[in-house]
């Protein structure tokens, strides 16, 4: 027999039973549609944590202060065991002579010091994080003004009150993103603020914080006037380049033991963190992708089970069509004849269902884009591996079934009541 007859012979025998064959399918449309949807979900994540980590740079380092770690004193052996906290060190000064002391590794530097603080503009008001940085904030963390200027090395020094704001600010404070405060003030913990400019909008950050729900204020004006601190929650590192960055982390780390008089075991008692953006990038990413894998292994199950539905399915098909298949034996089809029809029946019902699956998960990846505003990234690798998964799974739980209809002896099936 020829593979269009075999072919043929299929379809009229699916046809027969339309809605049950409808069925059995659509467990797999489900599990295609899943694997898809998954994929291009966790690929958009990922795509978009990376293109948040590099819009901050690629060769910045990042020193926070060390996690509170507890410490035994010596009245420990006394036993009337003490614990100390490990406080934030952080301060100007690391700044300075981290600036000063490695100008061949280190292009520039950001101290950072911030809070969540109330602000005012008029009668309307809100909460926002307020951050006292340096001028060379932007060219650290390659931000960009929109409007206005960024304050100056000479504001920074003299703690002038001038500020620059994120297009979430404006948004919250005069209605609409698009605005432009320049030059109006606004009051942050009850000092009077002049904005200096508007900073062009950067979105989410690489684990979803608004990254323009920010002012920013000279740093000595922060430290004195508005947080009324000498710590710095964070100092950000602009590299000379890529290459230059594992030398800088050294040169740093060195430095700020030396300052703060860290005895050894390193790192165990550093007081401070250096994360490079390359390892906050390969974090995040490892989380999405241990994401998508869990559910990718959900989805698959959807397909075993599925194809499971497709056995159980030829197992009834075969037994209700147990005389037919005694009549064709009985005018000469083969053993294989039989089996290449009922196999073929399991493949078109599995890769129909693939087919079907694979538009069903790229509209479902579009409206969730569209719609929700969920990053999506559909995979054209990801597709036609689930497509081809779904043609693998109508092979493999259709043999059974119908290597038990090509095994049938002629006279049992045409006795077969």
């Amino acid at each position: 027999m020829s593979w269009l007859l075999y072919f043929r012979l299929a379809v009229r025998g699916l046809s027969a039973n339309k809605m049950r064959t409808a069925l059995t399918m659509l467990g797999i449309v489900i599990g295609v549609a899943v694997v898809i949807l998954v994929v291009a979900i966790g690929q958009g994540a990922s795509k978009s944590v990376t293109d948040s980590v590099n819009s901050l740079g690629t060769n910045i380092l990042t020193i926070r202060p060390g996690r509170p770690t507890l410490k035994i004193t010596a009245a420990a052996s006394k036993g009337t065991a003490q614990s100390l906290l490990m406080a934030n060190r952080l301060n100007m000064s690391d700044a300075d002579q981290i600036s000063k002391n490695f100008a061949s590794t280190i292009a520039a530097i950001a101290p950072q010091a911030r809070s969540t603080t109330q602000i005012k503009m008029g009668h309307v008001d809100a909460n926002t994080t307020v951050m006292g940085t340096s001028p060379e904030y932007l060219y650290v963390n390659d931000a960009a003004m929109q409007s206005g200027v960024m304050f100056s090395a000479i504001d920074n020094s003299g703690g002038a009150k001038v500020c620059v704001v994120g297009t979430t600010v404006v948004k919250e404070l005069a209605g609409s993103a698009d605005a432009d405060i320049t030059g109006m003030t606004l009051t942050i913990n009850h000092n009077q603020f002049l904005v200096r400019g508007v900073l062009a909008p950067k979105g989410s950050g690489a684990f979803g914080q608004d990254q323009d729900d920010v002012i920013l204020i000279p740093i000595q004006t922060a430290l004195r006037r508005v947080l009324n601190t000498t710590v710095l929650n964070m100092i950000t590192v602009r590299c000379v380049s890529p290459e230059m960055m594992p030398l800088a982390q050294e040169q740093i780390t060195s430095l700020l033991r030396n300052r703060h008089h860290i005895q050894p075991p390193y790192p165990e008692n550093d007081d401070f963190q250096i994360t490079s953006q390359t390892e906050i990038m390969q974090r995040a990413q490892s989380v999405t992708t241990t994401m998508t894998t869990l559910l990718s292994a959900v989805a698959v199950i959807s397909l075993i089970v599925g194809g499971i539905g497709i056995m159980n399915i030829m197992l009834v098909s075969v037994t209700e069509r147990t005389r037919e298949i005694g009549i064709r034996k009985a005018v000469g089809a083969t053993p294989q004849d039989i089996l290449m029809q009922f196999l073929i029946e399991s493949s078109i019902i599995s890769l129909l269902g693939g087919c079907l699956g694979m538009v069903v998960g790229v509209v479902g990846t579009v409206v969730l884009s569209r719609i929700a505003g969920w990053a999506t990234l559909i995979s054209p690798v990801a597709a036609i591996a689930a497509l081809g998964t779904s043609g693998a799974v109508g092979i493999f739980f259709g043999l059974y079934p119908a290597q038990k209809a090509s095994r049938l002896h002629p006279i049992d099936a045409l006795t077969y009541e």
